[in-house]
């Protein structure tokens, strides 16, 4: 181990000195770091007017909150941001103008016209929702916080209900434990990022979905396919990335209060202060209640856990200008959830004499620090450092399973930015290190193990914001237990007319399975669980290319998008659950195993306020089980998409509507069950709605709004519910809702 991490060292040190080398002769009249500019006013009631200097324009670059004001002089001097960039150029009772920087040596020059003397000027915008972003080279969609507003949204999983990139299934129906669909594959295979650092991994799947609140974030970012080499080898489907709000930019005080009909109740309470002109700190406070057991299709288990949850995070920004821009933070959540039989919650006791029971207590910590520091007499060169420690702790049994688990974790990711000759071509590179520690305990069975992973990695990017974006990215990673894992990845984005935009990937990506965390669905059934060999990392390639189209209808701009993904396992750990309805089988693929995601989605706006977004995603998801190549369990074959969200003109009105209509999807083979056990082949086409109407006023908002109000629930969640610790009792066969209409109602104050 020691010869390899003197290697990483080495690789390191000659990346960043050929890098240096390369930009020697460029960096000679790079001097000042910034953008320099002039602001100039012209009356629009005399073009010929001679330009005036235009003092305390807004100069910002483009869909950050990185900015200046021109001085008396109508000059600027602003840092620069990831160039080539768009730099926007506003001032009150004038036309906007946007212009694409290039060269940190460009003197912009801006003229911007008066929009002419009006006795009343009405401004009135809508934050735009979902969106696929228009420069990322990786097919991105972004959820802003508009979007976030238009559901309840009390965490992630909440945030996807208007998203047609992903679908979010319960994997059993008494624990509450949720995973994503991303291309047709689980949660797992995709790389869920906080702010480019991991943040649900290991033992924290089952229930990590619930872990972020809704209203502590900011944005969320889902790139499809494979990511970039920068963030690790674990992406195969996949990156989300969640942007958490953050002291800088966000309200000085926000609060948001949740209850519903069925006694729930949430309540968030976000603080940001201003220490210096440099230091600032946020306090985001999170509290969730509900012990009310609701058993509404009387089959004598409760249709949702109880919850009792206290979450609490402390961030701060630490800037010195020109030097080094730092973030650090901790957070902490504890969590008691408990489920199972109505007769348990109400005070029974777990055991095969009375009531099944199931509860989880999860205590988890997280210290998070990004320091990133600017080279000297390198305006495009940077080092970011991003160090991360987790523990996760909890104890649980379902039933007579008795389930403990506890993980460490520590990841470091040192990165090195920089330009070689021009802002066409941008550099990456770094080394990482992860290290897990893992002690499970399954009964009388012991599952422990540490995992050391260093690694290094090297990325390339040509840029020509206009046309051409081309990544091109390596990393090698050593695994104490595994290896080497080598990962290479590209990504091509190509403008052909300025709207109309494709975009290509390939690459490759690992990841370590975790057997009990990623399966504890099934710990909520009498299957016994069979490990028939040793199991391997899951390896595959994912390909994948998207074609976006924007043009004008009704007046208003509108989108088409059209993409194709495919996943091949080289290796996957098979769930069988198909052989044997009394077992769960666990082994290494034999044979083949892919997904093929095809997809088309159309947004419009046929009304100035109205937009509408139509989406239709068909899956092919295929495995090798016991032999033969046949569809995975619970994915469906379809889904649909319908958003409509109508915003009077002042936005004191938002009307939000969905519908996800979902296709049949394959149940496991249950024949040789008891006739009164046995489920039908695939699961029926179903059509799930949602709604919410908010109200603004002042600083209040007030929202009510309903969930699943087409009411429609899977008729029998649980096989032998009336009997849970017989041979045939799985509450792991889920396809759709367990429980029936939710009504909601929140409040929102923002300063």
């Amino acid at each position: 181990m020691n010869s390899t991490i003197k290697n990483i060292v080495v690789f390191f040190i000659a990346f960043i000195a050929v890098a240096n080398n390369l930009n020697a002769q460029q960096h000679s009249h790079l001097d000042h770091a910034h953008v320099r500019g002039v602001v100039y006013e012209r009356p629009a009631t005399d073009g010929k007017q001679e330009l005036v200097p235009l003092a305390g324009a807004s100069v910002y670059w483009l869909g950050t909150s990185s900015g200046t004001a021109t001085d008396t002089a109508g000059n600027f001097d602003i840092h620069p941001y990831n160039l080539p960039h768009k730099l926007v150029i506003s001032f009150v009772g004038f036309k906007s103008d946007t212009v694409i920087v290039e060269n940190v040596d460009d003197f912009i020059e801006v003229v911007l016209y008066s929009t002419g003397d009006l006795d009343e000027v009405v401004v009135t915008a809508r934050e735009a929702g979902a969106h696929v972003s228009g420069f990322e080279p990786i097919h991105t969609e972004v959820i802003t916080s508009a979007e976030l507003r238009r559901a309840a949204c009390c965490n992630i999983s909440e945030a996807f209900e208007t998203s047609a990139a992903i679908d979010v299934e319960y994997t059993d129906a008494v624990s509450g434990a949720q995973q994503i669909l991303l291309l047709g594959l689980a949660g797992i295979y995709s790389q869920l990022l906080s702010e480019n650092f991991p943040m649900i991994r290991g033992l924290g799947q089952p229930f990590g979905l619930t872990y972020v609140p809704g209203p502590w974030m900011e944005s969320i970012y889902i790139s499809k396919g494979a990511s970039s080499v920068i963030n690790g080898y674990e992406s195969i489907t996949g990156q989300i990335n969640v942007e958490l709000k953050k002291p800088e930019t966000s309200e000085k005080l926000f609060c948001n209060l949740y209850v519903n009909d069925l006694g729930k109740l949430e309540g968030n309470l976000n603080s940001s202060v201003d220490i210096t002109d440099n230091f600032r700190t946020m306090v985001l406070l999170h509290g969730e209640y509900f012990n009310n057991p609701v058993d509404h299709n009387s089959n004598s288990f409760a249709d949702h856990p109880l919850v009792q949850k206290i979450n609490l995070m402390n961030r701060y920004r630490y800037d010195i200008p020109d030097i080094m821009e730092s973030q650090f933070g901790i957070r902490v959540m504890k969590e008691d959830r408990s489920g199972g039989q109505v007769d348990y919650l109400n005070g029974g006791i777990n055991s095969i004499d009375h009531s099944y029971g199931f509860n989880n207590y999860t205590t988890r910590y997280d210290l998070f620090a990004k320091p990133g520091f600017f080279l000297p007499n390198q305006p495009h060169g940077s080092i970011g450092t991003i160090l991360v420690f987790s523990h996760h702790n909890h104890e649980s049994y379902y039933g007579l399973n008795e389930y403990d688990g506890r993980q460490n974790t520590f990841y470091a990711n040192i990165i090195y930015e920089n330009i070689i000759g021009t802002t066409d071509h941008k550099i990456n590179g770094g080394f990482s290190y992860l290290f897990d520690d893992y002690d499970e305990t399954l009964n009388d069975s012991v599952f422990a193990r540490r995992e050391s992973v260093p690694g290094v990695f090297a990325q390339y990017t040509y840029s020509n914001l206009e046309k051409l974006t081309a990544i091109a990215g390596i990393r090698a990673d050593f695994h104490n237990i595994y290896n080497t894992f080598i990962t290479p990845r590209l990504h091509l984005r190509y403008d052909f007319t300025g709207s109309t935009t494709i975009r290509a990937s390939a690459g490759k990506g690992y990841r370590v399975p975790n057997i009990i965390a990623d399966n504890t669905g099934l710990l909520v059934s009498s299957r016994i669980i069979h490990v028939l060999e040793d199991i391997k990392p899951e390896e595959a390639w994912n390909y994948g290319a998207t074609l976006t189209q924007k043009f004008h209808l009704f007046g208003n701009e509108a989108s088409l998008s059209v993409e194709y993904f495919r996943t091949d396992f080289v290796n996957q750990l098979i769930v069988d659950i198909d052989t044997d309805p009394f077992k769960a089988l666990f082994y290494n693929l034999e044979g083949r195993s892919y997904s093929n995601s095809y997809q088309a989605e159309f947004s419009f706006e046929p009304l100035s306020g109205f937009e509408v977004t139509a989406a239709y995603r068909h899956s092919d998801v295929k495995k090798t089980i016991s032999g033969d190549l046949i569809r995975k369990p619970f994915v469906n074959l379809y889904r649909g998409l319908l958003t409509g969200s109508y915003a009077t003109k002042n936005n004191k009105w938002q009307i939000d509507l969905t519908a996800q209509f979902n296709g049949p999807g394959r149940i496991p083979n249950l024949d040789d069950n008891p006739e009164a056990f046995d489920f039908p082949d695939e699961s029926p086409f179903y059509t799930i709605l949602l709604g919410q109407v908010t109200y603004r006023f002042n600083r209040f908002d007030i929202y009510l709004g309903g969930e699943n109000l087409t009411d429609y629930k899977q008729s029998n969640p649980i096989i032998a519910s009336h009997d849970p610790f017989s041979e045939n009792f799985d509450g792991s066969m889920i396809w759709g809702p367990v429980s029936g209409r939710m009504f909601y109602l929140g409040l929102r104050y923002e300063l």
